[in-house]
């Protein structure tokens, strides 16, 4: 297939937005594959916070960054992401140029516990104020579960209502395929 996947392309996006020494959020830790990506990305002179409501979500990045000698490249919060502005020291804020979330629930885990429109919508928003121009925040929206769809609704009309002159927004997906497909929203904060 010639066409970028969906998680191949989320790593694109923000492999274009931040360089070696940046700040970025891994907002959504989940099994800490995003957060040792990031932390590659910012190498040892940037920075990665990441957050999670699940404290197995946290030991999983930590043991995962520590796996591959990174640990000293990352903080993480056992928070949910709502709390970036205030857990993410005043020093970096306007210079965090990437953030992603996957949004759904930990694989592997309780699957009642999911992200919240009402949690994200705040993280977004607190994001988007922290970001350096041409900043990007990607969500990776996987709404198959319970109460997905209500959340993937919630972002998607908040999303077109961004003002475009504050920033860009990308859709990618694929609309032929089964099963409530994963899909991409990226935020590029102008």
């Amino acid at each position: 297939m010639k066409m970028e996947r969906i998680l191949p392309y989320a790593r694109k996006l923000l492999q274009k937005a931040v360089s070696e020494g940046d700040i970025v959020v891994d907002a959504t830790l989940g099994n800490g594959h995003d957060t040792v990506f990031l932390a590659n990305l910012v190498g040892e002179s940037g920075h990665v916070f990441g957050f999670d409501v699940q404290e197995q979500a946290v030991q999983a990045a930590q043991e995962r960054l520590k796996k591959q000698g990174l640990s000293e490249s990352a903080t993480l919060f056992h928070a949910g992401h709502e709390k970036s502005a205030e857990l993410i020291p005043a020093v970096y804020h306007s210079k965090i140029t990437g953030a992603v979330f996957n949004l759904g629930y930990l694989p592997g885990s309780d699957k009642t516990i999911v992200t919240q429109p009402e949690t994200t919508l705040t993280a977004i928003e607190q994001l988007l104020e922290l970001m350096a121009p041409e900043g990007i925040i990607v969500l990776v929206i996987y709404h198959g579960h319970e109460g997905g769809a209500i959340e993937r609704d919630a972002l998607l009309e908040y999303c077109r209502s961004l003002d475009q002159n504050i920033a860009n927004v990308l859709q990618y997906q694929f609309i032929n395929q089964k099963n409530n497909p994963p899909f991409i929203v990226a935020i590029e904060k102008k």
